[in-house]
């Protein structure tokens, strides 16, 4: 993506791998500052990935796969049960950072699976192989994600997003904003709602970013508010992103899409969610199997933002010891959905036809080889 940095534009990713290395932009910094974080073994990426210095299904499922590679490097002096026993705990390790994405759990698998054979050299050469492929196919996966959902979009379109789905929740782009971003560059004029997405206010802090940065129009709006906009017409269709999907095609994704679905469907709003293979989950079969993370009850009662002095603050907005839950993920069952854009195409219903036919033999692109083989 495009941004601006000390008066000069840019085209950064969200994160990328130099040797051993992991960098990222910090996105819990942002807007108010722009920042790279660069973390040194597999023990700080699973971290950054936990505490959300780095959020969204793709870019966490890249960060999964650069932690993976980051531990075969550490452990490339290691004997060849050594280093299998290193990296295993390393990706229980990354898996527990957080719960609801699939694509972080198919990047530790996929990184597992490379290191299978070959001597101890081959095997971490396979895994750092894994973990750029997986970045490799993400790109391009957002690149076409984009082309098939501009297809939906027509000039004048005002469309409403949720939460933040786009480049910095992937690796460039994005999901949900990647058609967006398309159409623009094609010369239809489109609007962007922008829900604020409490408790983190991914919205607020990233989604209007992303777009100011691209001089793409938008208004922000309070996550109460969607509902009037959809009600008095000012909605054509919305998009949103996703972190696992079922076979049936119940949809995971950030806490308030349901919401949003279901007063769409009231609305008869066109309601689409835009992701990659890596999110379709092939062993859940419903919604129902999804485990839902639930984060600490401090992100509801407390907001960050910056203090008059210019400083980056954390404010108490409910009463000390009040009581609050926050899952951060629920999931909106598939009736509510038009369909799926992904970088194979759009998925209409049947859903489960349509995603099995298409994500039934998830795998490594034509042609891919690992060392040693």
């Amino acid at each position: 993506m495009q941004i601006k940095v000390d008066g000069k534009t840019e085209d950064i990713k969200s994160l990328w791998r130099e040797g051993s290395l992991v960098k990222m932009v910090d996105q819990r910094k942002l807007p108010h500052s722009f920042e790279i974080i660069t973390l040194n073994n597999h023990m700080e990426t699973a971290w950054a990935i936990k505490e959300m210095v780095t959020r969204g299904a793709g870019a966490i499922g890249n960060a999964a796969g650069f932690g993976m590679a980051q531990a075969a490097i550490e452990a490339e002096n290691k004997s060849i049960e050594e280093f299998t026993e290193y990296l295993n705990e390393a990706a229980e390790t990354i898996r527990q950072t957080r719960p609801t994405a699939a694509n972080l759990f198919k990047a530790v698998d996929r990184c597992l699976e490379a290191a299978n054979w070959g001597s101890v050299s081959v095997r971490v050469e396979n895994v750092v192989k894994a973990a750029d492929q997986i970045f490799k196919d993400d790109l391009k996966a957002s690149e076409e994600i984009a082309k098939a959902g501009s297809r939906l979009i027509k000039d004048g379109f005002k469309i409403l997003t949720h939460c933040n789905a786009g480049a910095l929740a992937y690796v460039d782009h994005g999901t949900a904003l990647a058609p967006i971003r398309q159409a623009v560059k094609e010369g239809k004029d489109v609007f962007v709602w922008v829900d604020e997405t409490r408790p983190r206010g991914q919205g607020a802090r990233i989604t209007a970013w992303e777009l100011e940065q691209e001089g793409i129009p938008y208004a922000l709006i309070a996550d109460n508010a969607a509902g009037y906009f959809m009600q008095t017409g000012e909605v054509d269709m919305v998009i949103v992103g996703a972190d696992r999907i079922a076979v049936n095609g119940d949809v995971a994704n950030k806490i308030g899409t349901y919401e949003k679905a279901v007063v769409a469907f009231e609305n008869k709003i066109p309601f689409w969610v835009a992701a990659p293979g890596m999110t379709f989950d092939l062993n859940t079969l419903s919604g129902d199997a999804i485990k839902i993370e639930e984060r600490a009850p401090e992100e509801v009662t407390t907001i960050w933002g910056l203090g008059e002095d210019g400083k980056r603050t954390r404010i108490k907005i409910a009463a000390e010891g009040t009581n609050a839950r926050n899952p951060a993920f629920d999931v909106t069952p598939a009736k509510y959905l038009n369909g799926f854009i992904t970088e194979y195409g759009i998925i209409e219903r049947p859903f489960d036809e349509g995603i099995r036919r298409l994500f039934g033999q998830p795998g490594l692109p034509p042609g891919f080889k690992y060392a040693g083989t």
